[in-house]
């Protein structure tokens, strides 16, 4: 069943089941009461990573809480898509950016990984969590992607599973088309990695090179800001390795 985008969506922690009652806190009250103006009855739609999508009901109206009812609902959980994406961080409002599009576009797992040209080295766990809360209530997933501690290139190479492959943005590709390098690997879960502005150097690319459940891909002929690179990958891979595939749930 597909997500209902008429009515807004919350993310809660609490258990959710039928006839369940539960107070929001007050940034969501605030929300539902003084920006969107809904009253008593009003309907949105709960989740919370677990138990599925649920329709609930304005039950009360207090000075500082919204209580709501749950009266139905919409969807089973699903399982997350199986894409890791991996990261060199950025800063401030791209990282904010990076991390809502990655989430939209299927990453269920977001793993940063520091590079010799890695911006930043310090990363607020707390704006990474918020930022993919609100691509999930935005886009209408259900599991809530994770988001591991960083690692260097090497460790993260060090302890990749080979069945996974890993698919390498690479600004120095001599071709220009992803799709027939990605079209030509057999069916197996994937994950891909940006790298920083400044690209990766030497060393670190003889270490990707190495590897051999890695693949390397271009983006096209222009060189692309990471967080744009981010986008433009994971929609490749989407379409050819991912759930954009009509027979992705018998290939993989």
């Amino acid at each position: 069943m597909r997500a209902n985008y008429k009515l807004q969506r919350l993310f809660v922690k609490e258990p959710l089941s039928l006839h369940e009652k539960l107070d929001l806190n007050e940034t969501q009250s605030h929300y539902l009461k003084n920006v969107l103006r809904m009253r008593e009855g009003s309907e949105v739609l709960l989740f919370n990573g677990k138990d599925g999508e649920w329709r609930a009901k304005i039950h009360e109206i207090k000075k500082k809480i919204v209580v709501l009812e749950l009266v139905a609902k919409e969807r089973e959980q699903t399982e997350p898509a199986d894409l890791v994406y991996c990261f060199a961080p950025l800063k401030h409002a791209r990282l904010d950016y990076m991390i809502q599009k990655a989430v939209e576009m299927g990453a269920s797992v977001l793993q940063p990984v520091m590079t010799h040209f890695t911006q930043v080295t310090r990363l607020n766990e707390e704006r990474i969590h918020a930022n993919i809360i609100e691509a999930c209530e935005q886009c209408g997933i259900l599991s809530i992607s994770s988001c591991r501690s960083p690692i260097t290139l090497p460790a993260l190479l060090d302890n990749w599973q080979k069945e996974r492959y890993l698919i390498f943005c690479d600004e120095a590709a001599e071709t220009q088309n992803p799709l027939e390098i990605l079209r030509s690997l057999p069916p197996a879960p994937a994950a891909v990695l940006i790298g920083p502005e400044g690209g990766f150097n030497d060393e670190e690319r003889s270490q990707l090179e190495r590897c051999s459940f890695v693949h390397a891909i271009p983006l096209g002929p222009r060189i692309l800001r990471a967080d744009t690179a981010a986008v433009a990958a994971l929609a490749v891979i989407d379409a050819t390795l991912g759930d954009w595939r009509d027979d992705w749930q018998n290939r993989m």
